[in-house]
């Protein structure tokens, strides 16, 4: 009976082509929906993505810094046999290019530990002692080029016979570098970190950046063993700000187009109870011979399921066609030098894909449910007498 009703309602009805229009509508609806919401979470995740690839560039997995005690070589040693580290010694200065000076963040790091886990530096060559690393922005508005000298007027005073004065010390730019984010490329300055230590007379190390695959589950281990010594810090933890707001407009966005969905679920509502008015006397008809009030709530729930579960397939397919056109042609170009790539990234995740087709189909359920309960309360002796 269920299949039978199923597919003598679903076809096209000439005498009635306005129903057949209102289940065409709430299939495209849906179709549509679902597709926006594909590309739409894809196009998020892929820019994202983006982002926060950049913003692990300059952000490390982990960072340690002393709590009670001096990091030593024991320690760096003993991490090493782990991890990818670079110890680092960070302090502030401004530096200055024939008549410019901007202010500056100065690391002190060994080039070749840092460049295994930061691959945007350019490691410079050996030309010259004392050379340095900066942002390419700090580079263009110094109006510096490669092998220029440059002065760095560090924060840390030093004492004479006579007065206080700042150390001032001179430096080539070996080299630049480009992070894709102004903050990083406009302010950061890298040198050997044994010439900071001349510079500055101090060994003390900041701290040290730590690389792993799995930072969440590796800083549980290193606070564990090292908690009463030294105080880590994870990438998450110093942008949790950026974090939260990434997510939370990925939340809003997904909501907000899940209503096509729930806009296109109504012309299922409505074409269910088209049917209902306009084959009363049928339904009536074969409850009197012996259907199941349940038989014609499934038949009508199965209507409704079939209109939006087909609109759900189609919509996938739209949506992951739209993806391999925005994936293989150029149509919407970005500029490179603030996204790092002219083309629209694209990274669409089976969590979401998941979360989408789950969420369409539930709001599809819901719709045929409420119209198939009325299908089944029709009452036989009045329909039929007024036939």
């Amino acid at each position: 009976m269920t299949k039978y009703l199923l597919f003598k309602y679903i076809r096209f009805d000439k005498s009635m082509p306005f129903i057949m229009i209102t289940k065409l509508l709430a299939f495209v609806g849906v179709a549509l929906g679902v597709c926006v919401l594909i590309i739409s979470m894809a196009v998020m995740n892929g820019m994202n993505k983006s982002f926060m690839d950049k913003l692990l560039t300059m952000n490390y997995p982990i960072t340690l810094y002393p709590r009670s005690v001096l990091i030593d070589e024991d320690l760096i040693n003993e991490l090493s046999k782990d991890y990818k580290i670079s110890p680092f010694i960070q302090t502030q200065a401004a530096i200055r290019f024939n008549s410019t000076m901007h202010g500056a963040v100065v690391f002190g790091v060994d080039f070749e530990k840092e460049k295994q886990i930061n691959k945007i530096l350019n490691i410079p060559n050996s030309e010259f002692k004392f050379q340095a690393i900066l942002g390419n922005g700090l580079a263009n508005r110094l109006g510096a080029n490669k092998n220029d000298k440059l002065h760095l007027i560090f924060t840390d005073l030093s004492a004479n016979a006579f007065s206080i004065s700042p150390n001032i010390k001179s430096f080539y730019l070996g080299s630049t570098f480009h992070s894709g984010l102004n903050a990083y490329d406009n302010s950061y300055v890298y040198v050997d970190i044994k010439d900071l230590q001349k510079v500055l007379k101090n060994t003390d190390i900041t701290g040290i950046h730590i690389d792993t695959n799995n930072p969440k589950e590796d800083i549980s281990k290193l606070k564990a063993k090292y908690n009463d010594r030294y105080f880590f810090i994870g990438w998450w933890e110093q942008n949790g700000n950026i974090l939260s707001a990434i997510d939370l407009e990925k939340k809003a966005l997904f909501f907000i187009l899940m209503m096509i969905v729930i806009i296109a679920s109504l012309n299922i509502i409505t074409s269910l109870f088209m049917i209902v008015l306009n084959r009363r006397s049928e339904i009536a008809l074969l409850l009197a011979l012996g259907a199941s009030k349940k038989e014609v709530k499934n038949a009508f729930f199965a209507i409704g399921c079939f209109i939006g579960f087909v609109g759900i397939i189609f919509g996938c397919l739209l949506g992951f066609f739209g993806l391999w056109i925005l994936d293989t042609f150029d149509i919407i170009s970005l500029p490179a030098d603030v996204y790092g790539s002219a083309k629209l990234p694209i990274n669409l995740s089976l969590s979401d894909f998941l979360t989408i087709t789950f969420g369409a189909s539930i709001i599809v359920m819901l719709s045929s449910l409420y119209p198939a309960y009325k299908a089944s309360k029709i009452d036989v002796l009045k329909t039929l007498r007024n036939e």
